[in-house]
């Protein structure tokens, strides 16, 4: 392969170390890592045995020059190594799977957590912790200001996916909100993130009950203006969002990031024909007989143990694969959505191939379906290599939507494909 067609190619014959490589170099946009950092560390990998251990010694380095500098009093330049970090020791904690040890899981995430949380702190208060009321806890939050003086801002509400680190929102639309003059919220939600890994929480298919008292905290606050609310879910968030829209009204517009109309389809490719009718005829112990089988596969055993760990019904194959199906856009839901829906179509989609696309087929005229492809950079699951490219159409198209917009300016430059077919240029 020559050298110069990595992108088309890829990094790594394993698909799942190539894509996570591509987003590691993503997030060099926005100060997430540093593209040496990720071209020198994977020089070092062979395979998935040393993917975690190369990737911790990239973070410690991260680490030590973060502290380094603020000892230093370089609050700057140690916020940003800080960001780094965090984005290395979440990729060393994704990187934990079946038969690891839940401590060396741990260690990893809350080494990720305190590079995070020193990273906010470096901006000098403009950045403030917001626990959110839920249920019988609280919501873990961050309200990312521009800077510290408290006026009322249009806010964007990110909802990441199923096993992405607070650190990924900074490129996946936080840092490009705080550019533009916006506040951005980021949370972790039920299954995710610390809600997970430090008090069991597992997710939940109906994620209004989570998105609405997160609106509840930010329209109470002055800093908010609770006129000019946006939300964006990311990954699977593309599921959750649409599906909180249908029931919480409070927001201008939404992004689905990309858009999942049931996140079940990504699940069955595991299974073939026979073992889905085994479902559905609720064929229970003949279903966890094949899967004990199609699980001696390494590969398999190992991506759906990864998959699995946020779920409720995680200890049974049938009650997990049962519970994952809940997880989807009926008819009716669709129907209560009001808000519009700016749906991103990235080219080679790899985990809900098709699925934008039906999403905004379903909306109709009240979602914009948005091609990215490889062709400008920006192929595969949520453009791993064009968060600017991704972030002019996002915004530009968000901010179309706001009260007062100036009239004309609703479509995001590049190539944009409404449900009616029609094509626009920017």
């Amino acid at each position: 392969m020559p050298s110069h067609q990595a992108f088309s190619r890829g990094f790594f014959r394993d698909r799942d170390l190539d894509y996570m490589t591509r987003v590691l170099l993503g997030r060099a946009a926005y100060g997430g890592s540093e593209v040496g950092d990720v071209l020198a560390t994977i020089d070092r990998i062979e395979g998935r045995v040393d993917w975690r251990r190369e990737w911790t010694r990239t973070a410690r380095r991260a680490r030590v020059s973060a502290e380094s500098q603020r000892s230093r009093g370089d609050v700057v330049g140690a916020g940003r190594a800080y960001l780094r970090a965090a984005t290395y020791w979440a990729c060393v904690a994704e990187a934990y799977t079946e038969g690891d040890d839940h401590e060396g899981l741990l260690g990893a995430f809350h080494a990720h957590r305190a590079c995070w949380d020193a990273f906010v702190d470096s901006f000098g208060g403009a950045h403030v912790r917001v626990d959110v009321p839920y249920e019988d806890t609280t919501l873990p939050g961050y309200l990312l200001r521009p800077d510290a003086t408290g006026i009322p801002r249009p806010t964007l509400v990110l909802t990441n996916g199923s096993d992405g680190a607070l650190s990924g929102l900074w490129s996946g639309g936080a840092a490009g909100a705080l550019a533009r003059g916006w506040n951005a919220f980021v949370y972790d939600g039920p299954g995710q993130q610390s809600m997970l890994l430090d008090r069991g929480v597992p997710f939940r298919p109906d994620w209004e009950a989570v998105l609405t008292p997160v609106v509840d905290a930010l329209v109470a606050r002055p800093d908010v203006d609770g006129e000019r609310l946006v939300a964006s879910g990311i990954s699977q968030g593309g599921y959750w969002v649409p599906r909180a829209l249908a029931y919480e009204h409070r927001f201008v517009a939404a992004v689905a990031d990309p858009g999942v109309v049931d996140v079940s389809t990504r699940w069955m490719h595991a299974v073939g024909v026979s073992m889905r009718g085994m479902l559905d005829r609720g064929e229970r112990e003949a279903f966890n007989r094949d899967m004990r089988i199609a699980t001696l596969l390494p590969g398999l055993r190992r991506a759906l143990a990864y998959r699995s760990r946020a779920y409720r019904s995680r200890d049974d194959w049938f009650d997990l694969f049962r519970e994952v199906r809940t997880y989807a856009l009926d008819d009716e839901t669709v129907s209560r959505i009001a808000t519009p829906l700016l749906v991103t179509n990235p080219e080679g989609e790899q985990f809900w191939p098709g699925q934008p696309e039906r999403l905004a087929a379903l909306l109709g005229d009240r979602a914009q379906l948005v091609d990215f492809t490889a062709a400008e950079g920006a192929s595969l699951h949520c453009q791993p290599l064009a968060r600017q490219l991704t972030d002019e159409r996002v915004f530009g198209w968000l901010s179309a939507q706001l009260p007062g917009a100036a009239p004309g300016s609703e479509a995001p430059q590049g190539r944009a494909s409404g449900v009616s077919g029609q094509a626009s240029q920017g």
